[in-house]
């Protein structure tokens, strides 16, 4: 329903190839490549997700035996006797009523949620990509426009200036060309500091200065209808998924905090060797305790009550995070539907003040028009081209809204070129709490994020 209602405005929609002097023109595709690329605030949040998943081997670790060895040497006195002593100690949870696997579940739940917010992130990005390169886009048109605007006015100006010579005008009709393109001047100032501003913000956004920019090219493939984007808004959106994560890992923490109530039970092997002044000795041991927690002073109860109230706001956060997205669908097609009557409607006044414009200036030239009649026909006709160029920019700033909003806005489904971040790589690697820091495939890991667009 989507592509009927807006192709036929969007096949129309850009006629114009900007020309900014440079040799390659910066396709939109392109802009995006680079601003996935270059982004620090992906890089950043890629590493952030690393704590995550070293989260998880924190958990897995604690599953696991510890071991440590253990030397001293000791003085008495008077007796001045000296004694040394070298062991091995190991102790290993057996039981904790569920409590540590649990912790595990919970944190494998909070690096899913990470993953998803990362791909949130990565909308973000693109969105504020596709705004920055449609700014430059409309300011780098609309500066072209006044500065025709300029010289029509200066035409007029002369002609105002030569029919006051010949007696045709009045000096007031040669003062309002002279004022009229004052402002045509003015206004061409101003639309060459807001492109700069908006060159300024695509770099910003794109880790780069732009180039000449082709246009957009075609609008992005939307879904069917408005009713199947707020579906894929409601299910499939990362901010919906990572927050069911978060709801998945909040519910494990409430049932590891209940398990906290029931025994623990722990067993520790020893080992020393021991030299007292001339005397060795050796001693082994093997204990296995078993723990029941009595009385705490109520601290059990309170971290049982801070986490199911932790569960209950992360539930009624995803609550309200799907109306939210559902909303950001409604808005983004109705932006989607003002822009594309927008283009019908500012085509038809185009025409129109295009052909009101050469008449009146052709009755101008016969004496019966007014400069004033010939510089207002102008301007209307200016209005219009500007209007024209707004809303084709905010066509495709809403089209590629509509995907965000729909959780499609992403790499894959762009299908950018570009080298693309998996989460999973490291969480293979380290999330299983390997002994050994370093690793091959961690060192791999490393290289493959310095080379997403890192010289």
């Amino acid at each position: 329903m989507a592509k009927k209602v807006f192709g036929g405005a969007a096949a129309a929609v850009f006629g114009l190839v900007l020309s900014m002097g440079a040799t390659h023109a910066d396709t939109l595709g392109e802009a995006l490549s680079d601003a996935y690329v270059n982004s620090d605030l992906l890089e950043q949040n890629r590493y952030l997700l690393r704590i995550q998943d070293e989260g998880v081997a924190q958990q897995v670790a604690a599953l696991r035996p510890v071991v440590n060895f253990i030397a001293s040497r000791r003085w008495d006195r008077p007796s001045d006797v000296q004694t040394s002593t070298i062991g091995l100690t190991a102790d290993l949870l057996i039981y904790d009523n569920g409590g540590s696997r649990l912790a595990v579940a919970a944190a494998r739940e909070s690096v899913l949620a990470a993953r998803q917010q990362l791909i949130g992130l990565e909308a973000s990005v693109l969105l504020d990509a596709v705004s920055a390169y449609m700014d430059v886009w409309r300011d780098a048109q609309v500066v072209g426009v006044r500065e025709s605007n300029v010289r029509v006015v200066t035409q007029q100006l002369r002609a105002a200036r030569d029919r006051f010579e010949v007696g045709e005008d009045t000096r007031t009709d040669v003062a309002l060309a002279e004022s009229q393109l004052a402002t045509a001047r003015s206004n061409l100032a101003a639309a060459r500091g807001q492109l700069a501003i908006s060159r300024e913000l695509f770099e910003i956004s794109v880790g780069r200065p732009p180039e000449a920019l082709s246009g957009p090219g075609d609008t992005p493939a939307l879904p069917a209808s408005e009713a199947d984007a707020e579906a894929l808004a409601r299910q499939n959106h990362p901010s919906i998924i990572a927050l069911q994560h978060q709801v998945s890992a909040n519910r494990h923490n409430l049932d590891a905090a209940r398990s906290d109530y029931g025994p623990t039970i722990n067993l520790q092997a020893q080992s020393n060797d021991t030299l007292r002044g001339r005397t060795t000795g050796r001693a082994d041991s093997l204990t296995l305790s078993l723990t029941q927690p009595l009385y705490r002073g109520g601290r059990l109860f309170a971290l049982e009550r801070v986490a199911l109230a932790t569960l209950s706001a992360s539930q009624a956060e995803l609550n309200y995070q799907t109306r939210v997205n559902v909303q950001s669908v409604g808005n983004a097609y109705a932006r989607l539907r003002i822009a594309s009557a927008q283009i019908q409607a500012t085509d038809q006044g185009i025409r129109a003040a295009q052909i009101a414009f050469d008449g009146v200036r052709e009755e101008a030239s016969l004496g019966a028009r007014t400069t004033l009649d010939v510089l207002d026909a102008e301007q209307d006709l200016l209005d219009a081209r500007i209007a024209r160029i707004q809303a084709q920019a905010d066509l495709y700033t809403a089209s590629y809204a509509v995907l965000a909003a729909a959780g499609l806005l992403t790499v894959e489904h762009l299908d950018l070129d570009v080298p693309r971040y998996d989460p999973q790589a490291y969480s293979d690697a380290f999330q299983n709490a390997p002994a050994r820091l370093p690793s091959a495939q961690g060192d791999r890991l490393d290289s493959l994020l310095q080379r997403l667009g890192r010289d």
